[in-house]
């Protein structure tokens, strides 16, 4: 009785498939309703769950869904509850399936240390859903792979067809359709409040990363030097009233009224490089207040370290080697990037 159950239940979920195949060959993507998506996500994402695992850090699992919850609140698309996980892999990678499950790889987050870079990241993956990238690619190349592998499951030993489906769904974006949510995901990632450069280091951090450690985040994507060639261009549109200068061995923020001190050495996994367009975004985003008031600097330290704020914007953290570097005490580096960021905004 329990082998006919269960031959039962195969014929079933066959015909069910099959029945599914013909409609999502036949149909857009759009005719693909909302419930259908989140179901197949949801199996999907059940699967992947059990294949890797999810990383056993509470902290750092919030962190990551609150920065993805941020860049949902300004997306166009709400009509999915959507979830952020990091699964525990070295891998640097992310991905998202069809429903609003998106997942980061714990390699990623290691790379990616700042909210602001992983918010890029997300923000790229938010956009896939927004678009139904991965319905699309369902819809693409579900095709025979699955049939074969309904045909070849032994459903009463719990195999079952996720892992097509998942390889369909992942099997890569067009190009199109990255570039697409490269666009939209900066557009997200800005209107949620980050950095305006946080995707453009994000990209140039992944260019930096040795051939043997890439991995799908990098499939039948864009060339990544095209994709930090548009992301620059994307910046430009905003107007931002300084530029980031680079030399040898340091890098500043410039513009006709003046310029910042250099800043000469890396902290908190960000290259000088990184650092400064970080700093470059946050001037930005001072420029873009209502009320702009140039006695709304502040100072702040850990005890070991400088913070400049302006208001609540954190716009640079100083520490004791960028102070070895300039030649003067941690203070004074503090006080002369205030009085160089206060003249680039005069002008």
């Amino acid at each position: 009785m329990k082998r006919m159950a269960a031959s039962f239940m195969s014929f079933a979920v066959l015909s069910f498939l099959f029945c599914n195949f013909i409609f999502i060959r036949s149909a857009s993507a759009n005719l693909i309703s909302v419930s259908q998506e989140i179901a197949i996500g949801t199996d999907a994402a059940k699967y992947v769950e059990e294949k890797y695992k999810l990383v056993d850090d509470a902290a750092l699992q919030a962190r990551v869904n609150k920065i993805g919850q941020n860049i949902v609140a300004v997306s166009g698309r709400k009509d999915l509850k959507y979830t952020f996980k990091v699964l525990d892999s070295d891998d640097v990678n992310a991905f998202a399936l069809p429903g609003g499950f998106i997942y980061v790889f714990r390699g990623l987050t290691d790379k990616m240390q700042t909210d602001d870079e992983l918010a890029g990241i997300l923000g790229h993956e938010v956009a896939h859903i927004v678009k139904r990238h991965s319905i699309n690619q369902l819809q693409k190349n579900i095709g025979l792979t699955i049939l074969a592998t309904i045909l070849l499951a032994k459903t009463e030993n719990g195999l079952t067809a996720e892992p097509a489906i998942l390889s369909a769904i992942t099997a890569g974006y067009s190009r199109s359709d990255e570039s697409q949510a490269d666009r939209i995901g900066f557009d997200e990632t800005l209107a949620a409040g980050y950095n305006p450069y946080s995707m453009l280091i994000g990209l140039m951090k992944l260019d930096s990363i040795s051939p043997r450690e890439k991995t799908d985040l990098f499939s039948d994507h864009p060339g990544i030097l095209k994709r930090i060639e548009n992301m620059k261009k994307y910046l430009d549109t905003l107007k931002i009233p300084v530029q980031v200068k680079e030399t040898d061995s340091s890098a500043y923020i410039a513009n006709a009224s003046g310029q910042t001190p250099p800043l000469k050495v890396s902290a908190e996994g960000l290259s000088q490089l990184e650092r400064t367009y970080f700093l470059a975004g946050n001037i930005y985003k001072i420029s873009m207040q209502p009320a702009y008031n140039p006695d709304y600097y502040i100072l702040d330290s850990d005890g070991s370290n400088i913070y400049i704020y302006y208001d609540d914007i954190n716009i640079i953290k100083l520490t004791p080697d960028d102070a070895a570097s300039a030649g003067i005490d941690l203070t004074t580096l503090a006080r002369e990037y205030i009085t160089s960021i206060k003249l680039l905004l005069s002008a």
